[in-house]
């Protein structure tokens, strides 16, 4: 790999990671970049996903002021994403790629429908001065719906942000950019799960140079990401996402 085409992925990686904290599908910038550059597909897709971990942990960390107090919720929600990425990546050893990647758009669009909704769906579930309960069955959807996450995380992994805020969106009363924090922490458990499947059991299909490159990146991204993303008012993060979203499945549908 030449000097520039080294330092085009780095940078590459340095716009996942900021992507990936703000609202997620970061790869759809690294994977593409690597591949112009002749790196082979499995492997890109092996040693990108190892790199980007690096920009989780930034990005996690960027958003510690809004999950000041949400132990608690985390310590719910943690291990569900950690059974569920388990599974996830459990299942990409056996089944082929294509038996998941289907519904993949179907899922994402869910999600994106979600996001635009979650504010109405607020509303009618707790009215603004209405002293009303979240309904009981809340806590245990949502606590499914990470497991499913964490399943489609460990195994595919892309847009993986967009559909925890829908979920969180629909489901939860929290602030978004606290949601948000949620939803970088618990990418982070799933693509650490991943990365150590990957390390474990594809280590011949690991470049590690590309790692380094998309990991150097993608710490800094992590870390500029945190510092924009929460400044951004709610309705345009809705708005973002639900960009992102559209992107990924234009991407996923139409040059797969």
């Amino acid at each position: 790999m030449s000097f520039w085409s080294a330092v085009a992925v780095a940078l590459a990686g340095t716009g996942a990671g900021l992507i990936n904290t703000i609202v997620g599908s970061g790869t759809l910038i690294t994977f593409p970049t690597l591949l112009f550059f002749g790196v082979n597909p499995l492997v890109a897709n092996v040693s990108n996903n190892i790199g980007l971990v690096a920009g989780g942990v930034t990005g996690a960390w960027g958003y510690r002021h809004e999950l000041t107090g949400q132990a608690p919720a985390l310590r719910r929600l943690v291990p569900l994403s950690f059974v569920g990425s388990v599974v996830g990546a459990s299942l990409l050893l056996v089944l082929p790629a294509a038996a998941f990647r289907a519904i993949v758009p179907v899922l994402i669009l869910i999600a994106l429908v979600l996001v635009l909704a979650g504010p109405r769906i607020q509303a009618r579930v707790h009215p603004e001065g209405a002293d009303r309960p979240v309904p009981g069955w809340h806590a245990p959807a949502m606590g499914a719906g990470v497991f499913v996450a964490g399943v489609y995380g460990g195994y595919f992994g892309a847009a993986q942000g967009v559909l925890l805020m829908g979920l969180f969106s629909a489901l939860s009363l929290e602030p978004l950019q606290r949601l948000n924090g949620y939803k970088n922490v618990l990418s982070l458990v799933v693509n650490v799960v991943a990365a150590g499947v990957f390390v474990l059991f594809a280590r011949d299909h690991i470049d590690w140079l590309v790692v380094l490159l998309v990991a150097v990146g993608a710490f800094v991204g992590g870390i500029i990401g945190a510092k924009v993303g929460r400044r951004i008012p709610p309705a345009v993060l809705r708005g973002l996402i639900v960009l992102i979203g559209v992107v990924a499945i234009v991407k996923l549908v139409w040059f797969p």
